[in-house]
């Protein structure tokens, strides 16, 4: 699989609501750091909003009408905004534009995009997960992560509640999408 021209090498964390996606991606990030790598993440949402009523933020955004505000310290930054319609910025753009110094980049969500995936899936949640065998979009998925061990799939079905999790998941992103083997 292929990285995006400009942008570092990405996966994807997926799967439908519930599923357990944040902890799984957590876990692995806290994994490629432990294994010295400089790990960034893009979560996608429907929508959210970082400041409030009263800030000065808020202010530029909704009384001055500023398109974006950055919002820049000695140890932190935020960058706030809307897009237009239609303007929302693919994953790889996202990436390109902000985090290009990243070892990797872990994205959560993105079900869509073409990147590598980790699909996270609890069939107590929903019954069936988003990998389609076969499909075009089958063939961007390095592994499943389940507690339904029987699932047919052309990539590793693996245990939620496995102990060697983490590892596994970071072996096969260092393998599969850096293109390395793991540290011992």
């Amino acid at each position: 699989m292929s990285t995006p021209a400009g942008s570092p090498p990405i996966v994807a964390v997926v799967g439908l609501k519930d599923s357990g996606k944040t902890s799984v991606a957590v876990a692995l990030v806290a994994e490629l750091r432990r294994r010295k790598k400089r790990v960034m993440v893009v979560k996608h949402g429907h929508r959210f909003d970082l400041d409030h009523e009263g800030t000065d933020s808020w202010r530029f955004r909704e009384e001055g009408g500023v398109e974006r505000v950055v919002l820049a310290g000695p140890s932190n930054f935020a960058v706030m905004g809307e897009w237009g319609p239609g303007d929302e910025l693919s994953l790889a753009e996202l990436v390109a534009r902000y985090l290009p110094d990243a070892d990797i980049v872990v994205a959560e969500g993105y079900k869509s995009e073409p990147v590598p995936k980790i699909e996270v899936h609890r069939p107590e949640a929903h019954p069936e997960p988003l990998y389609r065998r076969g499909t075009e979009d089958a063939a961007h998925y390095i592994a499943i992560v389940t507690d339904a061990l029987e699932l047919e799939a052309d990539v590793p079905v693996l245990d939620i509640n496995s102990t060697d999790l983490t590892t596994e998941l970071a072996d096969l992103v260092e393998r599969r999408v850096l293109g390395s083997f793991p540290a011992d």
